[in-house]
């Protein structure tokens, strides 16, 4: 079997934070999060690496990420552009806004050839879920079974706003159903969920969450190419500017279809993301803290 490929959604365009977060430093040492997480993946045994973004962004990435990292792993870029859609369709003339995270893994197609995992560039996911599926991608991994590794709702939540999670329904292990839910927050100490900002519904915090921490196959892209198509059938009309098709969505289709299962492994680690700019001093503390513990060392691409 192929080494397996690290892919990593970085095209999104942060309007919450208000800016390129992907590669915004939050480290001592000039790291962004995806920093870490190349780092922690590099670790687990990962050896290639696909960057999906934007390609008006290239120079920043490459300037900001690239040249650091290449010494350490392989280096791809894809680029979610959004004229990539089925010729029978025409993209609105004042969108801007990018398709989603279904569309971004398309951007992939012709370049991922081994099982690969797909991560956020920015959330901090902890150094034991890169191992776990380093070890499923090379081991039991399956074009009929995929991976995903929740995380408890409660380590997953902001102080400063709403955010989205992928609510999962687990059953022996397997993922049997998974729900966007586009606002979740604490209220009262207690994570609620709504679908008008009026409403607020309350959640289990100990429930398990999609944090967008999947395994899959190429073949991935089969289904994921009608699943798409249909999208832009139902809402390309009816919300041309902001429509967007997103991975646990995709996934939730697929199983109920029956063309794949997804095995559910849970880590316990605590998030750190920045969905607002008010996250960013409580990272910037957090992974202080983690180097002071040598989880990581000062410099992590010293080549020495």
């Amino acid at each position: 079997m192929k080494e397996p490929i690290l892919v990593i959604l970085a095209a999104g365009m942060g309007s919450r934070y208000g800016g390129l977060k992907q590669i915004d430093v939050v480290g001592d040492n000039g790291e962004s999060i995806i920093d870490f997480s190349i780092y922690d993946a590099i670790e687990a045994g990962f050896k290639r690496l696909v960057l999906i973004i934007r390609r008006e962004h290239e120079e920043a990435f490459q300037k900001a990420l690239g040249n650091k990292i290449s010494p350490f792993i392989e280096v791809e870029y894809a680029y979610q552009d959004m004229r990539d859609i089925p010729r029978q369709f025409k993209v609105p003339q004042d969108r801007v806004k990018p398709w989603g995270t279904t569309h971004a893994l398309l951007s992939c197609r012709n370049i991922l050839d081994a099982p690969f995992m797909v991560i956020n560039a920015d959330d901090y996911y902890g150094k034991e879920a890169y191992k776990t599926m380093y070890r499923y991608l090379t081991e039991e991994i399956t074009d009929k079974e995929y991976c995903m590794i929740a995380y408890i709702l409660n380590n997953t939540l902001t102080d400063y706003g709403s955010v989205t999670r992928g609510d999962c329904q687990v059953e022996n292990g397997y993922l049997k159903d998974i729900v966007e839910r586009h606002k979740i927050k604490r209220i009262d100490g207690v994570p609620c969920y709504s679908e008008d900002d009026v409403n607020w519904y309350p959640l289990d915090p100990d429930k398990l969450v999609s944090m967008n921490f999947w395994g899959f196959t190429p073949k991935i892209m089969d289904y994921l190419k009608p699943i798409f198509e249909r999208f832009l059938e139902e809402n390309l009309e009816e919300n041309p500017l902001k429509c967007e098709h997103v991975i646990p969505t995709a996934i939730g289709e697929m199983i109920q279809n029956g063309d794949v299962n997804v095995k559910v492994l849970t880590s316990s680690d605590q998030w750190y993301g920045i969905t607002y700019r008010e996250d960013k001093a409580h990272l910037v503390d957090a992974l202080a803290k983690l180097k002071a513990q040598n989880l990581y060392p000062h410099n992590l691409w010293d080549k020495d």
